[in-house]
């Protein structure tokens, strides 16, 4: 189990892991390009070579690239999906030449039109995705906290996706926030082993290759997309002791996406903070 952080990439993708170091974080997230917006980064050779180079000496890994948020395989806009398809496509071959693990992206929003009716748009598209990239990568669904008609707020869905899609490199990253607020009680021992019981049911332990550790500002079940720092929310330091304790989690990569405590982001102090809870947990 490795604890780390989504880092900035300005100045260049090599530049992150120096940040990421300053966190004392042991893995690391990026975006490879602005999240708001369609157009993503080329990295110019010496810059990948640089930022290896960083890797192989600190052992800041594994890598994941975060999907920009404009992306949906469940819209009913034509120009959209192919939008979504295209970034996607651009952003393994990212990974591929970083050698990240994967992508971790958020499926999108039916808009109302219901999960029935899109979910086969959505396999589809997650196929191409996977056909149009190279073997080493991972395209990895997000569980969502159920917004907007968001696909993905349930096992089921994701497991029904996963399983439609075919091949063995569609993978999950579990986000704790977005699971509480969705209505799985993460918090709690019982709980959680109910969770991890139907994911293992609907996904597969197998698939899990990653943690958003994220507290919660919602309330169980309130639906809302809302983090909060490390035993700060409704989760809280004995519910994140209770998750890097269980088996399920042993050699998953955490990646926190919290505010900061000065509200600049994923900081040294939230690092820190689920490396104690982690220790307390026996995990590391």
């Amino acid at each position: 189990m490795k604890i780390g952080a989504h880092v900035r990439t300005a100045g260049g993708v090599d530049i992150a892991v120096d940040r990421a170091q300053e966190l004392g974080a042991e893995t690391i997230q990026i975006f490879s390009g602005a999240p708001q917006a369609w157009r993503r980064k080329t990295y110019k050779d010496g810059e990948v070579e640089s930022y290896k180079e960083k890797v192989a000496d600190t052992g800041i890994e594994p890598a994941f690239i975060h999907g920009l948020y404009l992306v949906n395989l469940a819209t009913d806009k034509p120009d959209l999906l192919a939008k979504s398809l295209d970034a996607l496509v651009l952003e393994m071959n990212a990974a591929h030449l970083l050698g990240a693990k994967g992508v971790i992206f958020h499926l999108g929003s039916h808009k109302g039109a219901g999960y029935e009716e899109r979910v086969g748009q959505v396999v589809e598209y997650v196929r191409k995705v996977v056909d149009a990239t190279p073997d080493d990568t991972w395209l990895i669904l997000e569980n969502s906290a159920g917004m907007g008609g968001s696909v993905g707020s349930s096992f089921a869905e994701l497991g029904r996706i996963i399983r439609e899609a075919g091949g063995d490199r569609v993978k999950v990253c579990l986000d704790t926030q977005h699971a509480f607020a969705s209505g799985h009680d993460i918090k709690t021992a019982d709980g959680l082993q109910r969770v991890m019981q139907e994911f293992d049911k609907e996904i597969g332990i197998s698939n899990l290759v990653a943690v958003h550790a994220n507290d919660s500002k919602c309330e169980l079940g309130g639906g809302l997309d809302r983090h909060e720092n490390i035993g700060e929310g409704h989760i809280g330091r004995d519910g994140f002791i209770n998750i890097l304790s269980h088996p399920a989690f042993a050699d998953v990569s955490f990646l926190l996406e919290v505010p900061g405590f000065e509200g600049g982001g994923p900081d040294k102090q939230n690092v820190d903070i689920l490396k104690e809870l982690r220790a307390e947990a026996g995990a590391g």
